[in-house]
């Protein structure tokens, strides 16, 4: 799906619940922007091993800094703290990990409309922590896993300006994060998390 579609989409299915007088106050402006997101992760689970591996879907905090270079051109760092997922094969739980996924991405922000559309790029560092298997598991396969993974993130937005530099926020990303499993010390496969993260949130540019 074309990403400069979404945003317009996502834009027009808010739009009519932003109230006139919002939409007059649109010019607030400013080099900076934080947000505050709750963000629908929806994992992908994609795996090579056989095992049928997969995590949890989970909803999660985020915290977002922007900086504008100019009205249109923007970078936009998104943060959280590290997220714990069950492990599972076939649906059967074999174990826990945490994954710390801080993303960076250039974005365009698209000007003369009252809400503010805006696509962006960008790549994602994820690391894995706290990683457990339960104890037969362990025994059988002496599993364990890469536990950095580098990738491309991509994002649309829109952004509702409320006035007073405060602002309404839609957002969605698509994020490679994957990880190689090993089975004592023999690489069984890769397994693909490639989340797609559905966000709403506030902000305040200043």
């Amino acid at each position: 799906m074309n990403i400069r579609w979404m945003a317009a989409a996502a834009a027009a299915a808010l739009l009519p619940a932003v109230s006139p007088v919002a939409l007059a106050q649109s010019n607030d402006s400013g080099d900076w922007l934080v947000r505050a997101r709750a963000v629908n992760l929806q994992s992908a689970n994609k795996d090579s091993t056989g095992l049928d591996l997969s995590v949890n879907d989970k909803t999660i905090p985020e915290v977002d800094i922007t900086y504008f270079f100019s009205p249109n051109l923007a970078a936009e760092l998104i943060l959280t703290y590290p997220q714990k997922h069950d492990i599972r094969a076939g649906g059967d739980k074999i174990g826990s990990l945490k994954h710390l996924p801080p993303t960076l991405t250039l974005q365009y922000h698209f000007g003369g409309m009252s809400f503010r559309p805006y696509v962006g790029a960008g790549i994602n560092y994820t690391r894995f922590s706290s990683v457990e298997f339960a104890p037969a598991v362990v025994t059988a396969l002496d599993p364990s896993i890469d536990k950095n993974s580098f990738g491309l993130a991509l994002q649309a937005g829109v952004d509702f300006p409320l006035g007073g530099g405060w602002l309404l926020n839609l957002d969605v990303k698509k994020v490679q994060i994957q990880t190689d499993v090993f089975s004592a010390g023999t690489k069984a496969g890769t397994f693909k998390v490639d989340p797609l993260l559905l966000a709403v949130g506030v902000g305040k540019r200043f």
